[in-house]
């Protein structure tokens, strides 16, 4: 009788250790905060994970989604199309332009932003008290980097992880088929009227260098600059890529055949990419980037 009655006390005991330590796991500890450093090098703190979040540019909004977050967005800016279900969300504005009367109605507890919404809306929402995330990639790196941290914000850790490990996994395989590539310059092409390229600094300038491609505008001060017909030829670029708007190849593309003496148009190394897996911040940028080391490796083979 007694060795039941003790077996009986052990059982319970072992049931209450046991539901108190899921209890803890389940719950967060008491006082428990959220910090992570942003792209601007402020420090973001929450007390516990974002809820209700809006995002201020088309690229933030698929990274909250890849976190497992999508659900939790109350507004975004236009062009949040992807995936789908981003584009029934609410719309506060624009890139440069937003409603500060609907953000205030909506009561976010984060905001993700980027450096080209400009400092004086991300001033203007941290005056009004709003916790704003700034999102900058320079690198291929800073993109898993985001995702990891936007991951925290949201308590979505587990699932982030897997995503940025396939992400840096890929990102990985993608450097060691072209470490050793013979360098070739390219010509990136945002749009033709005005005639607008990047500069060094831009993260599409760091998928050059992972293809082993070098920016004929690396040296440009802005970050977009424009620029004219008679510098890229001087500059002789072995491949032309251009942007566009949506998913088509721009017709415009073909202008560049008036200007034979350049090295791409001799050869035909003119190629698209779709703005959307090269110019967005995402974990679909290495699809572009892919897309950009065959169309360099083309030119490369043929030099």
């Amino acid at each position: 009788m007694q060795v039941l009655v003790r077996a009986n006390l052990l059982s319970g005991t072992i049931a209450i250790v046991c539901g108190i330590a899921v209890q803890l796991c389940a719950s967060p500890t008491v006082g428990s905060t959220i910090s992570v450093v942003d792209d601007s090098g402020e420090t973001i703190v929450l007390e516990e994970p974002a809820q209700r979040i809006i995002t201020l540019a088309p690229h933030l909004t698929e990274q909250v989604f890849t976190a497992d977050g999508g659900d939790r967005i109350v507004a975004t800016v236009n062009y949040s199309n992807f995936p789908e279900a981003a584009s029934k969300i609410l719309n506060i504005g624009s890139y440069k332009k937003i409603s500060y009367e609907m953000v205030v109605g909506l009561n976010p507890d984060l905001i993700l932003a980027t450096g080209g919404n400009g400092l004086e809306m991300i001033n203007r929402l941290r005056t009004l008290g709003y916790t704003v995330y700034v999102d900058e990639p320079r690198e291929l790196e800073d993109v898993a980097s985001a995702l990891d941290r936007i991951g925290k914000l949201l308590g979505t850790q587990d699932s982030t992880e897997l995503e940025v490990q396939r992400f840096n996994r890929r990102l990985r395989e993608l450097k060691h088929s072209y470490s050793d590539a013979k360098t070739m310059h390219v010509f990136y092409v945002v749009w033709n009227e005005p005639l607008i390229t990047i500069n060094g600094k831009h993260l599409i300038s760091s998928v050059m260098r992972l293809c082993g491609g070098e920016n004929i505008f690396s040296d440009a001060i802005p970050m977009a600059p424009r620029i004219n017909v008679e510098t890229v030829i001087r500059r002789d670029p072995d491949v032309i890529i251009a942007s566009g708007h949506g998913e088509q190849r721009p017709d415009w593309l073909d202008e560049w055949l008036q200007w034979p003496s350049i090295s791409a148009v001799q050869h035909g190394h003119l190629y698209f990419i779709p703005p959307d897996i090269l110019q967005r911040h995402t974990v679909r940028i290495l699809d572009g980037a892919e897309k950009m080391c065959n169309f360099i490796d083309l030119a490369r083979q043929s030099s």
